[in-house]
């Protein structure tokens, strides 16, 4: 019983992380079950056993980008809480190609968010659980003695609005941005509001 559950639940996995990299690759628009279920190496049957609507893999498959993106390393309890934010905020920008991946779906919402309420409300939830991801780990170092004492919310809302901002540039390729002085541009004002040194930590 447990095996069956096991090789469900890996399946699953495995057309998830296909249709991610579908996504990301031709849009969502453009998606067929049948080019994601080829992509996992499973039947469009059992394709439609675990997701049944193109909107629903699509949903699922923004969670579980975002619970891959937003897993911490297993040392997060032992590192340092600024190297803990840091990472964070790495996390946020499209600094690596699996990270450029989730910027693609992220990019493929907020269109979708545009024209469909149910694609909006499910948006808004995702911003809801990234700002508490970014707002725990500050209050961590509150908690600790870390930080200084700060306004966590209007704080973690900076870091997603920069993060955003800078992450759509370094996209696009913008030649005037670059990843060091765009994570520098972030750190700054959450350095200075936590009373931390402004260089970005190494991580």
């Amino acid at each position: 019983m447990e095996t069956r559950a096991r090789t469900a639940e890996e399946t699953r996995e495995r057309i998830l992380s296909a249709a991610c990299e579908a996504i990301a690759e031709v849009g969502f628009e453009k998606i067929r079950m049948k080019m994601v279920a080829e992509r996992a190496g499973v039947s469009t049957a059992l394709l439609h056993y675990h997701f049944d609507t193109r909107e629903k893999l699509f949903t699922e498959a923004m969670t579980h980008s975002f619970a891959t993106s937003a897993g911490l390393e297993d040392d997060t309890t032992t590192a340092p809480a600024a190297v803990v934010l840091a990472r964070i905020v790495h996390s946020l920008l499209p600094t690596d190609p699996e990270l450029r991946q989730d910027w693609r779906l992220w990019q493929e919402l907020w269109v979708r968010s545009l024209r469909d309420e149910k694609t909006r409300l499910f948006a808004v939830d995702l911003y809801a659980q990234l700002h508490a991801w970014v707002g725990g780990a500050i209050e961590q170092g509150v908690a600790s003695g870390a930080f200084r004492s700060a306004d966590v919310d209007r704080l973690s809302t900076l870091v997603l609005a920069l993060s955003d901002g800078y992450g759509i540039r370094l996209m696009l390729g913008d030649p005037t941005v670059n990843v060091d002085d765009v994570l520098a541009a972030i750190w700054r004002p959450v350095a200075e509001e936590l009373g931390l040194p402004p260089e970005f930590p190494g991580i």
